[in-house]
């Protein structure tokens, strides 16, 4: 997390290595971050609402977990100093404690208890032995040497203590996270507000779903591809629709978004063709850190502000608007929803099955298929011609190789980067 952030975007764009014709990718994933900060405002909501959630507040344990000495094992609940270290030991059953019901009595000297797992230790006792080490003889047991003071035991609060953090703000609750806070008796919690996000398509060659194509004119993927990205995010989505190449129009819709929408987020309209407007209309109502990355698809990519919200202008080709989305948006999103140590999706290294062409000048990511080989091993394999128009090579692919800038051709058999894409775009 970055500690001194630029008071403005222009302040940023006179630093030394500051390029907004070929931004490098760390570097514009770096240039983000500084202008990224959590919505404010919080709501209470039932714990069955609150998966996929940003918790607000601590979850505070108000009772120790457990909340007594319990067995961790069916076995005898025994005084540790009756056991003969060197030999045999001989105790008579006084009871049997049984889990969720209380044990009346305890053990004395030369006593021990039958447990089961979960119930509460009886007075007395400091020590279980497993069922399997011990022989039956009618009300007694023999127990061999061997054993240690406490074991098998599982202490109260151990796992969290009376007025401790259970669950930490800033972190995404989980199923797991939600029987968590189940155990400790707690109904809802204080999470922070989604992150509005609202979006259109720019394009006269664009039309929606249910309206017939004429000659010329595409129907419009990008904005079902960036619905499904931002509601698996957990965001209110607020789809605009599809806006002419028409600057009055397209400066009300930016207007209308901004005022509505914490992010303002376009696909199309931020390259070099003559009815590019929306930069024109960016200096106009905002302004813009960087307009180009060096990557490839996706190389069009604007980020800056207008009116107020976060505006990320996205490449028009499908792909494109995925992989920008997957490698920049999605975590800016994740840090403005008030997650906690948002880093980008790990990756790992792979063997290629595929012979790789690349320019060097431009990270690359190729959508690509990981498995495991018939010797164990990890292996990738693009989906295909890797043009920045086939979505169905997204659609085809688990993964992203990723290719740096300064790499050239790649030879099957080499190690290459890789990063997992499924359950995240």
């Amino acid at each position: 997390m970055m500690t001194a952030q630029p008071k403005t975007i222009r302040e940023l764009s006179c630093a030394d290595d500051y390029d907004p014709n070929s931004m490098p990718v760390d570097k514009a994933r770096e240039f983000i971050r500084a202008f990224l900060n959590p919505v404010s405002g919080t709501e209470r909501v039932a714990i069955r609402a609150a998966l996929g959630r940003v918790l607000a507040e601590d979850v505070i344990s108000p009772f120790n977990v457990p909340a007594h000495d319990n067995s961790a094992m069916d076995g005898y609940a025994v005084r540790f100093d009756d056991l003969n270290s060197d030999r045999e030991t001989t105790l008579k059953v006084a009871g049997t404690a049984f889990a969720g019901k209380q044990f009346d009595g305890g053990a004395g000297p030369g006593e021990c208890v039958r447990i089961m797992t979960g119930a509460v230790v009886p007075e007395g006792t400091d020590t279980i032995v497993m069922q399997e080490h011990v022989t039956v003889e009618g009300d007694r047991v023999r127990i061999g040497p061997g054993h240690r003071r406490g074991q098998n035991l599982r202490r109260a609060g151990e796992d969290l203590a009376v007025g401790q953090a259970a669950i930490p703000r800033g972190k995404v609750l989980r199923p797991a996270e939600l029987g968590l806070v189940a155990s400790l008796g707690i109904g809802e919690v204080t999470v922070r507000r989604r992150v509005r996000v609202a979006f259109f398509s720019t394009g006269d060659e664009l039309v929606s779903i249910g309206t017939v194509a004429a000659e010329g004119q595409i129907y419009d993927s990008n904005r079902y591809t960036i619905h499904g990205m931002l509601t698996r995010l957990g965001c209110e989505v607020i789809d605009m629709g599809v806006v002419r190449d028409d600057p009055a129009l397209l400066e009300q819709a930016f207007r209308e978004a901004a005022a509505m929408a914490d992010v303002v987020i376009t696909s199309g309209g931020v390259s070099v063709g003559e009815a590019d407007f929306i930069k024109d209309l960016l200096n106009k109502l905002g302004e813009v850190l960087f307009w180009k990355i060096a990557m490839k698809p996706g190389r069009p990519l604007a980020y800056g502000k207008v009116a107020g919200a976060h505006f990320f202008g996205l490449p028009g080709n499908p792909v494109s608007v995925m992989v920008t989305f997957y490698q920049f948006v999605r975590d800016a999103l994740r840090v403005l929803q008030g997650e906690a140590a948002v880093a980008p999706v790990p990756t790992f290294k792979a063997l290629c099955a595929s012979k790789l062409k690349k320019a060097p000048g431009r990270t690359e990511f190729q959508r690509a298929v990981l498995s495991r080989g018939e010797d164990g091993r990890l292996t990738v394999r693009v989906t295909g011609d890797q043009g920045s128009g086939i979505l169905r090579s997204m659609s085809d692919a688990n993964c992203f190789i990723i290719l740096p800038a300064g790499q050239g051709n790649v030879e099957p058999g080499a190690e290459v980067e890789v990063q997992l894409m499924d359950g995240v775009v």
